[in-house]
């Protein structure tokens, strides 16, 4: 497995072509063109006018050929036997991890804004939350019930009614002729959903289960806002449905990692945060160095772990093909290579992180020193681990608790309009041709009188 992970330098011109190549990919798979929009269109616009027909028709060709109907919603028994059946130390955890990420959010909350009175009105503004919102949890390869708690936290702390809550997470992947036994969800995500107060999960992923939540089928109830991570046919559902229905206006979709390291930096725990991102399938990772000196002692590291892992082969082909250690001239260049890559977890294994920090424009998140591993913003740690990928965090928020709030302004002329607002008002709208406008103010003038 020696050599998985290329050093590219950027003082050479095969190392820039290879890096812009490299980031060139990452970049498109945000993209609305192309073969999987195409796809994705499709199954949008089936789900939209076949309902639950459409959605067992999907779910049967891209994840369990014996997929039924009946199997779209979990039936209230087995939250009760998951809960039942979870393991204490495992509770434990999932209880600490909710308990830290229902801190951090509320932390976080929006206060109260006092009002100001400008020109004669008191302006304030409200949040209020969006009534209902359905999560997607990915499924299918792996049990990521830790995104049911990264998800739903911050929808409940920012006052969603857990009631009002709908989580789509796909079976266990099946292909035709697989003669196993069909497995359903994880146990563990029920358990999860229950802890939470959550009830209604459905049992359908990808695209398909995006636009049912949208637009509604017999056995999928609509939401407001849909909000998640998933692979590039779901995030691209996301896109074509927004307007039908409110998105978390982010493109969440496979795991990135760059991590910047200087001389301080441990190259056994910068190797373990790549590994881990790798882990992902897929995961993209980039490492910068302003030492190439440093670059080959990381990877050193990543050839020695990777044999020790269990999932080493998919972690080879994510470090092989779309992962780099990037050698740059100096400090000033590892920020601008930083900020184009724009990855989803960023890490800082220098010996003055907050300084670096201070520099830095784009990133999901931030892990300041090598003593603060990804992992636990994965699990853990409070902000929640759904976040932009394919350079999106040049623009996008990860989800958080203003992801499930509305904002709104407020306007109330307490003493009615002062003279001065009322002839302006009428002068900017008769100046756009809008007389209607003009005189909705001046009849408040004659009303004082």
């Amino acid at each position: 497995m020696a050599g998985a992970f290329p050093i590219l330098d950027l003082a050479g011109a095969s190392g820039r072509r290879d890096f812009e190549s490299r980031l060139e990919r990452l970049q498109g798979t945000t993209s609305l063109s192309g073969d999987a929009a195409a796809v994705v269109a499709d199954i949008v616009d089936q789900v939209r006018t076949r309902g639950d027909e459409a959605v067992v028709e999907l779910m049967r060709k891209f994840s369990d050929p014996g997929f039924e109907a009946s199997s779209i919603r979990v039936a209230d028994e087995d939250f009760e036997r998951a809960e039942a059946a979870l393991d204490p130390a495992l509770r434990s955890a999932l209880e600490a991890s909710i308990s830290n990420v229902r801190a951090y959010q509320e932390h976080i909350l929006p206060a109260a804004v006092e009002p100001v009175t400008i020109g004669g009105a008191e302006l304030g503004l409200r949040h209020a939350p969006v009534a209902s919102a359905g999560l997607t949890v990915p499924g299918g390869a792996a049990v990521l019930f830790s995104t049911v708690v990264m998800l739903a936290v911050p929808a409940i702390v920012a006052g969603v009614d857990p009631k009002a809550i709908r989580i789509v997470n796909p079976p266990p992947t099946r292909v035709p002729g697989d003669d196993a036994a069909p497995r359903d969800i994880s146990p563990v995500v029920l358990a999860t959903c229950r802890l939470l107060g959550i009830d209604t999960v459905y049992r359908i992923g990808g695209a398909q289960a995006v636009a049912a939540l949208a637009f509604g089928t017999e056995r999928v109830e609509a939401v407001d806002l849909i909000a998640g991570p998933g692979n590039v046919y779901g995030q691209l559902a996301k896109q074509m449905v927004a307007g039908t229905v409110g998105t978390d206006g982010g493109f969440y979709g496979p795991s990135e990692i760059v991590t910047l390291a200087d001389e301080s930096a441990d190259p056994a725990c910068v190797a373990s945060d790549l590994i881990a991102q790798a882990e992902h399938d897929p995961g993209k990772c980039f490492l910068v160095c302003w030492s190439r000196d440093v670059a080959e002692a990381v990877v050193a590291e990543v050839d020695r772990q990777l044999e020790q892992r269990g999932r080493s082969e998919i972690i080879e082909r994510a470090l092989a093909s779309d992962s780099a250690g990037v050698v740059v001239a100096d400090e000033d260049e590892a920020v601008r290579v930083a900020d184009r890559i724009a990855a989803e977890h960023v890490s800082l294994a220098v010996a003055e992180p907050e300084r670096l920090l201070g520099r830095l424009r784009n990133g999901g998140e931030f892990f300041l020193g090598d003593v603060s591993p990804v992992a636990t913003g994965d699990y853990y740690a409070g902000p929640s681990h759904c976040l932009p990928t394919g350079t999106t965090a040049r623009f996008a928020s990860g989800v958080s608790v203003y992801t499930f709030l509305k904002r709104s302004g407020t306007v109330h002329y307490r003493q009615g309009m002062p003279e001065r607002a009322i002839e302006d008002v009428a002068r900017l709208a008769e100046a756009e041709g809008l007389d209607a406008h003009a005189e909705s103010a001046r009849v408040r003038g004659r009303r004082k009188t």
